[in-house]
């Protein structure tokens, strides 16, 4: 089971933290500090998987990791789940992040944080791997895109409709007082 999914970037600071199991939000940053000087004070040329930090569930837990150019994906999992199937699993969700963002940075976790977390819930929920083929993931997204696209079309010509129907009762009224006043000119005339 996956226990957490950590971004951060060369310098510790967090781009994306999804625990699947309960920590307190001072725990939550102990890990995220300590998985980050686990991972980055290792060599480029040593193995991506390490035993995971004493917060984390020490020898229990391992830490499968990725650097790519200025961020660390690094996935905490329990010994159930396979390192290289973890591995493909980060490779799958880097490129369905580039095919997403078209050549995804740094700033793209940053300032679309909620679609980074809507493509992580299409691959991973309650810890559990839920797919890994990009295709489907990428249609998904797409779809879910298409659908806040058409509420906000749908938003947009029901407040276009409003303003012109607030304007014509508003025109409606104007007329109605001034017939109002007419009438009451009128009878105040005779």
């Amino acid at each position: 089971m996956i226990k957490a999914i950590l971004i951060f970037n060369n310098h510790g600071k967090p781009r994306l933290s999804k625990f699947y199991q309960r920590y307190s939000e001072d725990t939550q940053q102990q890990i995220i500090r300590e998985t980050f000087h686990l991972v980055s004070k290792r060599d480029e040329n040593v193995c991506n998987f390490l035993e995971g930090g004493l917060l984390i569930g020490g020898s229990d837990n391992k830490l499968i990791y990725r650097h790519y150019a200025t961020l660390y994906f690094v996935f905490c999992v329990d010994s159930s789940e396979s390192e290289l199937g973890i591995l493909d699993l980060i490779q799958v969700f880097v490129e369905t992040l580039d095919k997403c963002f078209e050549n995804v940075c740094e700033l793209d976790l940053i300032f679309h944080v909620d679609k980074v977390h809507n493509i992580l819930a299409e691959m991973v929920m309650g810890g559990m791997v839920l797919e890994t083929n990009m295709n489907e993931i990428v249609t998904q997204i797409d779809a879910q895109n298409k659908l806040e696209k058409s509420e906000v079309r749908l938003r947009d010509s029901i407040m276009s409709f409003n303003l012109k129907h607030d304007h014509n009762i508003s025109m409606m009224c104007n007329l109605c007082c001034l017939s109002f006043n007419t009438i009451l000119y009128t009878a105040a005339c005779l």
